[in-house]
């Protein structure tokens, strides 16, 4: 990870829970289509900062870290939501 920017491990906690409560599949979808892991069978977030968003990925048997950057760094809480809604979409439109 780079440097966490506006991103307090606090902030970075609650994001994580609520991604992985709240949206497992949307974690798993991103993870299969834009961190090449099509056959992966369960991701989670495991961490971010103000370039990119981590997972744990299991695929094949093993868990794997993946790191998907960001469209560009992030200055701000609210650009977390826009830029994750912005990967689901990628990701959901690669599936098809």
């Amino acid at each position: 990870m780079t440097d966490a920017g506006p991103f307090t491990d606090d902030v970075v906690g609650q994001i994580m829970r609520h991604m992985n409560d709240d949206h497992a599949a949307d974690c798993l979808t991103i993870c299969r289509a834009l961190a090449g892991r099509p056959g992966a069978t369960a991701a989670r977030m495991t961490g971010m900062d103000a370039d990119g968003i981590d997972f744990a990925v299991t695929d094949g048997g093993a868990e794997h870290d993946v790191r998907i950057p960001f469209s560009e760094r992030l200055t701000e809480r609210v650009q977390v939501r826009h830029e994750v809604v912005r990967m689901t979409e990628a990701a959901r439109a690669a599936a098809h």
